[in-house]
């Protein structure tokens, strides 16, 4: 009897042991999601959200054993609790990261997942940082390349020399200023890329003014120095809640000028209580467009409005188009719910860092390099109407 409840026991303890490490019993693969669901940038996290869990519904309604459970987790954009919410993640299972959303917090979130070697794509934290292994202004790499960490957004550099590009080409303005956060690390990447491409490119930059607080709520001073000196344009390298401020003060002073930002503008028009009349003209350079014709686009819009009541942001194509890569990766190298994290991020580094391509609403032919950095074009914008139309 003793030996029988011995040999039962020890079966108990294996089979715990089993279903607490994931085991082969595991039938899904489980992708975590950090993002401010709440707070001064909620409008990214719930349209990243929204966007991946329109993906998540659509694999796992096709044929075939690949299944996902996703679990979203509300950081309030927020660096420490970006953090805690990636550990209750790990506790919850978590395989793979789609996150985070903004900036600061994945650069905190990503050098965790690093250590504990989980993959992480992330949708719209477009820092070098968050990657790692890229020089600073004086040429020396203060974070080492975080190699199981990959971008679907443009990387900030990318944003700064596109913008600077495109204004250029499309000879948008002859006297340009540039308004950035320079306590925040996505627009100092993108201004320092912006004005060393525009000097490349002969713009006349006639103004550089800065604040260090998303929050700030009086522009005057900035917006004053701009018009003083003649620009005809202005640069906001800067997230949606500073710029509608920018927009309302521009209007009350009268002050006739367009603006041109990058992916931080994108939710401008969903904010409560704003004026959308006072967006009317402001241009950004995107990887999306709501009102692309192929039929991949149109049906993401349609089941997005369906469900959600409003048109997708670039945020939300983002978040799918992530969902769809790591399905596409996945099925390429052979990964199932069974694995480790460490065994599932190994195959879709070596994947990433490769020859993998990924068509998506977003991108075509997207591909990363060894930085981690994805390479697609990015698109014109305008806000006409209320809504945004391509250029």
């Amino acid at each position: 009897m003793k030996k029988l409840l011995a040999i039962l026991m020890a079966a108990c303890m294996i089979f715990a042991l089993a279903a607490c490490g994931g085991g082969s019993d595991s039938t899904v693969i489980k992708i975590g999601g950090i993002g401010p669901i709440t707070g001064d940038a909620a409008i990214y996290g719930q349209a990243v959200e929204n966007g991946a869990k329109i993906a998540i519904d659509e694999i796992n309604a096709l044929e075939g054993d690949l299944k996902f459970e996703f679990k979203m987790e509300d950081d309030e954009h927020d660096a420490e609790k970006s953090v805690n919410a990636y550990n209750s993640l790990k506790d919850w299972g978590m395989q793979i990261l789609m996150g985070t959303v903004t900036t600061s917090p994945c650069i905190a979130v990503s050098t965790e997942s690093n250590a504990d070697k989980i993959f992480t794509l992330t949708p719209s934290a477009s820092s070098t940082d968050v990657l790692g292994g890229f020089p600073d202004e004086k040429g020396n790499i203060t974070i080492p390349r975080k190699e199981n960490v990959f971008q679907l957004c443009f990387t900030d550099p990318n944003q700064g020399t596109a913008s600077a590009q495109y204004i250029s080409e499309q000879k948008l303005g002859e006297k340009i200023a540039v308004i950035y956060n320079s306590a925040d690390a996505y627009s100092t990447g993108i201004y320092n890329k912006f004005i060393a491409k525009a000097e490349e490119l002969n713009l006349n930059v006639v103004s550089v003014t800065s604040f260090s607080d998303d929050k700030t709520i009086d522009f005057k001073a900035q917006l004053n120095d701009a018009k003083k000196k003649g620009a005809d344009l202005i640069f906001m390298p800067i997230y949606y809640t500073p710029a509608s401020v920018i927009l309302a003060q521009a209007a009350e002073m009268k002050y006739d000028v367009k603006f041109f930002g990058v992916d931080g503008l994108d939710g401008l028009l969903t904010i409560e209580n704003f004026d959308t009349s006072l967006a009317e003209g402001v241009m950004l350079l995107t990887p999306f467009t709501a009102d692309a014709e192929d039929e991949k686009t149109q049906n993401f819009v349609k089941k997005y409005k369906d469900a959600y009541g409003t048109v997708p942001s670039q945020f939300a194509a983002n978040a799918y188009d992530c969902i769809y890569a790591i399905y596409e990766a996945c099925k390429a190298e052979g990964v199932t719910a069974s694995m480790s994290a460490e065994e599932v991020c190994e195959k879709l580094t070596a994947a990433f860092a490769g020859d993998f391509t990924f068509d998506g609403i977003t991108g075509l032919d997207m591909e990363w390099d060894a930085t981690g950095a994805v390479s697609k074009a990015p698109k014109g914008m305008v806000i006409e109407n209320g809504v945004y139309v391509g250029m």
